[in-house]
C-alpha cells in the first residue's frame, strides 16, 4: 500500500496542519486565510474542481513566501498546498506532474526546518514525515521510510497532542503493516476537539482517521 502520492498526496491531503495561530500578525492572518481555503478545497470541493482551486491557492502562497522570505510559516503552507495540488492531479501522467510539486514542497520544508523547526506546532516535522512515506523512493522520488519515522517521531515530541502529528503517525504505521501500533494514534485523533478556528479541517481529519481506523480494525480480525 506504499506511496500514495497520486491518491492522497497528500491528502497532503495532505497534507495538514492542525495549528492554532501563535500570533496575530500580518503573516499569521494570511496563513489563517490559506488554512481555511485549503480545508475548503481539500474536504468540500468535488474532485474535478480541486486542481483549479489548489492552483489558485498556490499563487497566493507563493506571493506570501516571496513577501516574507525571513519567515518559516509561509514556506510550510506553500509546501502543504503544493502537496494538495499534487494529489489533485489525475490521469496516467499524474505521477510525473505531481512529483515536481512534492520536490519543491520538500525544498521549502527543509528551508523552514533550518529557520525554525518547531514553527506552527511542529508542522515542519509532520509534513516532512508525511512526504517521505507518501512519495515513491528509488529512481522515481525521494521517499524514505526511515526519514519518515524520524520526522514523525520529532513531530510527536514537539506536539504530542497535535491532530496531524497523531494522524500521520497512525497512517504511517498502518502503511508499514502495523495496524496494532497505528490504532492508538488514530483513536486519539477521533477523541480530539476541533482545532481552534478550523472546524472544516478538524471534521475532515477526524473522518480520515475514522476511515484508517476501520482499515486497521479489519486487518486485526
Amino acid at each position: 500500500m506504499k506511496h500514495r502520492v497520486l491518491v492522497t498526496a497528500c491528502c497532503l491531503s495532505i497534507f495538514v496542519g492542525g495549528h492554532a495561530l501563535a500570533a496575530e500578525d500580518a503573516v499569521m492572518r494570511q496563513i489563517a486565510s490559506l488554512q481555511s481555503e485549503w480545508a475548503t478545497a481539500n474536504y468540500q470541493l468535488a474532485e474535478a474542481d480541486k486542481q483549479a482551486a489548489f492552483e489558485a491557492l498556490l499563487e497566493k502562497a507563493q506571493h506570501l513566501t516571496a513577501g516574507y522570505p525571513q519567515r518559516a510559516e509561509p514556506r510550510v503552507w506553500e509546501a502543504i498546498i503544493r502537496a494538495g495540488l499534487a494529489g489533485s492531479m489525475g490521469g496516467l501522467s499524474a505521477l510525473f506532474k505531481a512529483m515536481p510539486q512534492m520536490e519543491q514542497g520538500r525544498t521549502l520544508l527543509l528551508e523552514a526546518e533550518k529557520m525554525d523547526p518547531t514553527v506552527l506546532n511542529g508542522s515542519v516535522y509532520t509534513t516532512l514525515g508525511s512526504f517521505y512515506y507518501m512519495v515513491p523512493g528509488g529512481l522515481i522520488g525521494f521517499g524514505d521510510d526511515d526519514k519518515a519515522r524520524e520526522y514523525l517521531a520529532k513531530a510527536l515530541q514537539t506536539a504530542p497532542d497535535d491532530m496531524d502529528a497523531n494522524y500521520f503517525m497512525g497512517d504511517f504505521l498502518l502503511d508499514q503493516g502495523d495496524p496494532a501500533a497505528a490504532k492508538p494514534y488514530l483513536q486519539k485523533v477521533l477523541a480530539m476537539p476541533d482545532v481552534e478556528g478550523r472546524p472544516v479541517y478538524s471534521k475532515g481529519r477526524r473522518a480520515e482517521a475514522a476511515a484508517k481506523l476501520s482499515i486497521a480494525n479489519n486487518q486485526l480480525k
